[in-house]
């Protein structure tokens, strides 16, 4: 069965844990990197490791043997480690039909966190601590946008204070659910044990996917930790609760979905199947629900279409990633605590542009070149032209749904541009990786 063949059906989906721990393909060979956005981790404990991002970037073509966990293409080999996810739920009323079902055991005792937006201007959170009774053991809702480490702490000290508690419950965006990952570390680092976590996303950013949890050092940079454990146990994607998305967050989130399903694509660890194959399928979607939720933004089978797809953009990637995801992810991080701006904006601002910048390097050209077919396009069979395509698409896609393509509307000097450049490259200050950065930020002020 193609990619291009690969469907779900509308109704409830549970992907429950197997005894899968790896699948590796083939053995390792040599493999070539060109222009491409590293991390290099920072070991804390065994546990788990804390990261900036980026840290590095390779400027040139390189001939090293690459570790057991890079894929290559050309032949194809690679490893895909599955995660710690045990179900996934999606359709209108899964969070009433299946949270309880969610917990780990019949004594569980959950902690909500969440946005204040959501607890004050919704009834979202309310329902979740109704539907839990006496099951719910408080609730946190001062988590801001890109989780200020204040509020960070805040919302561990809570925690710590009732030992009872097993289980977190994560409701909203990209900041709740890394807060609530971040805090499961945090006490993992003084009792030993990982919260069991249950998310219910209500953006597309696809957080809960990820085995990383960023949030915001009190100087405004981004930071964050990862361990395999902060995966969350259990997402549920319910389109009554998106309905309370505002429809602007909505879309620039899904253009953050996008992000994560194109880098993905020229990831070095990024396995054939299956995570490009459902990147792929995931990229097409949004592509053609984007639009169509912008012209009914009631319909509830679009939103969950939009879920799914917002899930396999990032959630096959599995265990088996190094590093940070590419350049539009470094770009995003380098604008969008330091200057407010939601990373669902910097993925508009960012992706079109760094997409035709990428496709100079052959090796993502014909990663990327991939996608033509998906969103209706003819492949010319120049890797180089019909990657430009593809960024000319998510360009145009931006523009149709009218979210920002430059800044603006943000309070950004062009001052700060060599600060988000050097941001970006991982603390460069010139060379010809620096140059094609800095050209690309400069273009985003009119």
């Amino acid at each position: 069965m193609t990619p291009s063949h690969i469907a779900v059906k509308q109704g409830f989906l549970i992907a429950r844990g197997t005894n899968i721990t790896r699948l590796i393909v083939t053995k390792s060979i040599h493999c070539s990197l060109k222009c491409s956005l590293l991390c290099t981790p920072t070991k804390i404990n065994p546990s788990g490791t804390q990261y900036r991002r980026p840290l590095s970037i390779q400027l040139s073509s390189t001939k090293a043997k690459p570790k057991m966990t890079d894929a290559t293409n050309h032949p194809l080999s690679g490893l895909w480690q599955p995660t710690q996810l045990q179900k996934l739920h999606y359709g209108a009323d899964s969070v009433k039909q299946h949270l309880l079902s969610c917990l780990p055991k019949e004594s569980s005792k959950a902690f909500i966190i969440t946005g204040n937006s959501l607890a004050s201007k919704t009834p979202l959170v309310k329902q979740v601590e109704e539907l839990l009774g006496s099951k719910h053991a408080g609730t946190f809702s001062k988590i801001g946008e890109h989780a200020p480490v204040a509020q960070l702490d805040e919302a561990t000290d809570l925690v710590k204070k009732d030992e009872s508690i097993d289980t977190v419950i994560s409701i909203g965006g990209g900041s709740p659910i890394d807060s609530s990952k971040a805090i499961s570390y945090r006490l993992n680092e003084k009792t030993g044990k990982y919260l069991y976590h249950i998310a219910i996303p209500t953006t597309l950013s696809a957080s809960e996917c990820t085995l990383m949890a960023g949030y915001t050092q009190s100087d405004g940079v981004k930071t964050g930790v990862r361990a395999k454990e902060l995966v969350p146990h259990c997402v549920i994607y319910d389109a009554k609760f998106a309905l309370h998305t505002p429809e602007r967050l909505w879309m620039s989130t899904g253009l953050r979905a996008m992000d994560h399903a194109i880098e993905l694509l020229y990831h070095p660890t990024a396995t054939e199947m299956p995570a490009r194959w459902l990147t792929l399928q995931s990229a097409a979607t949004l592509f053609d629900a984007l639009p169509k939720y912008k012209q009914n933004p009631k319909d509830e089978d679009v939103i969950t279409k939009l879920q799914l797809a917002a899930f396999a953009s990032l959630g096959f990637l599995g265990y088996n990633i190094k590093g940070g995801l590419g350049l539009s992810h470094a770009l995003g991080y380098a604008l969008g605590s330091p200057y407010s701006i939601p990373h669902g904006i910097t993925s508009c601002l960012t992706l079109g542009h760094v997409v035709k910048l990428k496709a100079q390097d052959p090796a993502a050209a014909e990663q990327v070149a991939r996608l033509l077919p998906f969103i209706g396009e003819s492949a010319s069979g120049d890797a180089k032209a019909d990657a430009e395509k593809v960024g000319d698409r998510v360009l145009k896609l931006v523009k149709d749904l009218e979210l920002d393509s430059d800044l603006r509307n943000y309070k950004v000097g062009k001052d700060q541009i060599p600060v988000i450049t050097e941001r970006a490259t991982g603390g460069q200050k010139e060379g010809q990786v620096y140059d094609a950065v800095e050209g690309l930020v400069k273009g985003l002020f009119v």
